[in-house]
């Protein structure tokens, strides 16, 4: 049997150092609910209501989840049958099945700790795919949690691959400027749990008077792929290189675009690298906001970022417990503010002590943060107050969360691999990749971006997560509207 006492005395044993063992134990169990938790189990109870509330007797037993980012029903007999033929697996020694039985996605990042974690040698490096091929780093638009990691991915992994990693300081004005430099193994060891990018990002796009600069400097450095970490800046700026290649050959080499926003505005990914690290910047602050009101009547109007994406004021005011939550997407109205004025004095006038209204940065540009504040404490006619939050940088700063680290991690994996195809076809094409709505990874051309999105809004036609709009209202303001049915996908344990 191979155990932990096992592990650290062939360590101690063959290498000399002086392992320790640490047994982490019930402090896995404890702690404060992460956001997606709390959001998360929301979501699963109204489903879990409306699923009571539909089924007729005899029904058999199921279990409602989360899988590729929509609830799932699952048959109860079936999916605990399954759970134990992990076990089973385990206990006989049939370590490939037990892996296999966890999914496609832990298999994956299996394959990815154990290169990750081993530097290339001549036994590992896949020469076959990456010789001599040197490929770039670059991050631009606004600064997400994860973009250090995501970086680091991409050296890793490209280094197994057989590449030459660069980095590219200050996003398109520092490929202008020619600030290329080489990446090693040993540089990035730190970066995995590291906030902000350690290469810079810039939100400035390639200007015309630019691109020539920025060939030269492709030719220069001999550059061969281009991995884009980044925001919609980073996509549009990735596709201006696109666009611009009959003019300019350096600019046809494979390019394959990362997404990394806390705004999670990006199309063909339901979510973005640094996503979910805003999200529980936003509910540490919303859950601090909230307790500075314990002794008072008081409703906090809390301003969010997003741009015209109002995925982390949706999600934050649905884990925060949130009663109203302010969207561009669904719009504002003078009537509904009013109408929202009198639920919120209703409630206050009902014992309520605290009410809590969140709203996205470009809900409306006239019915503002401010307006709210003073509509509603005008509305209350002195029955509680009204304090005005705007939650700010906060939300783009801060270590990334153990999601977000594993999101930069598959995707950048995945990125590597469409390069890989690009180099062994000797094709240039250019792509966007992401987590798709089929649950996998997927990845669309760059070219057709421009279909896939509103380019006025900065954000993509399709936003399935709407689906869970009015949730929060609905399980925190008594009398409120109940939303549309929630979409219930059966899916195989």
């Amino acid at each position: 049997r191979i155990d932990s006492r096992r592990v650290a005395a062939v360590l101690k044993e063959r290498t000399g150092i002086d392992a320790r063992i640490t047994i982490l134990g019930h402090v896995q169990r404890g702690g404060t609910p992460s956001a997606f938790d709390r959001w998360m189990s929301t979501v699963l109870g109204y489903a879990a209501v409306q699923e009571l509330m539909a089924a007729e007797p005899g029904m058999p037993g199921q279990i409602l989840g989360i899988r590729r980012n929509r609830v799932c029903r699952l048959p109860l007999v079936e999916t605990v049958a399954a759970t134990r033929a992990v076990a089973t697996a385990i206990a006989e020694g049939r370590y490939e099945d037990a892996v296999a039985s966890r999914g496609h996605g832990f298999g994956l990042t299996l394959e990815i700790i154990e290169t990750m974690t081993r530097p290339p040698d001549a036994d590992t490096r896949r020469e076959d795919l990456g010789a001599g091929k040197r490929v770039a780093i670059i991050h631009a638009g606004g600064l997400a949690p994860g973009m250090n990691t995501a970086a680091r991915a991409a050296v890793r992994l490209g280094l197994a691959h057989g590449y030459t990693m660069l980095g590219i300081e200050g996003g398109f004005p520092g490929l202008a400027e020619g600030r290329v430099r080489e990446l090693s193994w040993r540089e990035v060891d730190s970066w995995a749990g590291e906030s902000g990018a350690n290469l810079g990002t810039r939100r400035n796009l390639p200007e015309v008077e630019h691109l020539y600069s920025i060939g030269r400097a492709i030719e220069t450095n001999r550059i061969d792929g281009l991995i884009v970490i980044g925001g919609f800046s980073a996509y549009l700026g990735a596709h201006t290189l696109v666009t611009e290649r009959q003019r300019f050959a350096a600019f046809k080499i494979p390019i394959v675009c990362v997404p990394a926003s806390i705004d999670n505005n990006l199309p063909g990914a339901e979510l973005s690298i640094g996503t979910d690290t805003a999200i529980n910047n936003i509910v540490w602050a919303l859950d601090h906001i909230k307790a500075s009101a314990a002794a008072s009547r008081r409703c906090f109007v809390t301003e969010t970022m997003g741009r015209y994406c109002g995925y982390i004021a949706q999600m934050s005011g649905i884990a925060a417990g949130a009663e109203l939550v302010y969207l561009h997407e669904t719009g504002m109205t003078l009537e509904g503010i009013v109408q929202d004025a009198h639920r919120m004095r209703d409630a206050f006038e009902g014992g309520r002590d605290l009410f809590l209204v969140v709203r996205n940065e470009n809900a409306n540009p006239e019915y503002s943060s401010d307006f709210l504040a003073r509509a509603f404490e005008e509305e209350g006619g002195g029955l509680f107050d009204v304090r005005l939050n705007n939650i700010g940088h906060l939300q783009q700063g801060g270590v990334p969360t153990s999601y977000d680290r594993l999101l930069a991690t598959r995707l950048t994996a995945f990125a590597l691999d469409v390069l890989d195809e690009q180099f062994e076809s000797r094709s240039n094409r250019a792509y966007y990749v992401g987590r798709t709505a089929a649950g996998g990874l997927g990845r669309e051309p760059l070219e057709h971006m421009m279909d896939e999105v509103d380019p006025a809004y900065r954000r993509p036609l399709e936003q399935s997560w709407l689906a869970y709009r009015g949730i929060g209202a609905a399980v925190s303001l008594r009398g409120a509207a109940v939303p549309a049915p929630l979409e219930i996908i059966d899916m195989e344990p």
